[in-house]
């Protein structure tokens, strides 16, 4: 895949999440959220300061993010959802 997002945009793939609680009870399709967690797979080169210098980015490749329920556009590349979203609607780095 060969996707370079622009200024400060940042293409993200969602981490599904289990589809068995655990007591056991599988959850259908039709029930389940989507999912605010990812992980990065492209990130721009940041955005540009009124000064005109370049901010960089806070995230980075195969960072795993949280991010807002309605962040972002959902887009589709060879077959696989992503979606495309401001670094500004990441709301944490997940630590692992």
């Amino acid at each position: 895949m060969k996707v370079k997002p622009l200024n400060d945009r940042v293409l993200v793939k969602r981490i599904e999440e289990m589809t068995k609680t655990k007591g056991g009870i599988y959850i259908p399709d039709t029930a389940k959220e989507k999912p605010i967690e990812g992980r990065v797979m492209a990130v721009g080169p940041g955005k540009m300061s009124d000064s005109g210098n370049r901010m960089p980015m806070h995230v980075k490749e195969g960072d795993r993010v949280l991010f807002s329920k309605y962040a972002g556009s959902e887009i589709k590349i060879e077959g696989e959802e992503y979606l495309m979203m401001r670094e500004d609607d990441i709301l944490a780095i997940v630590e692992e």
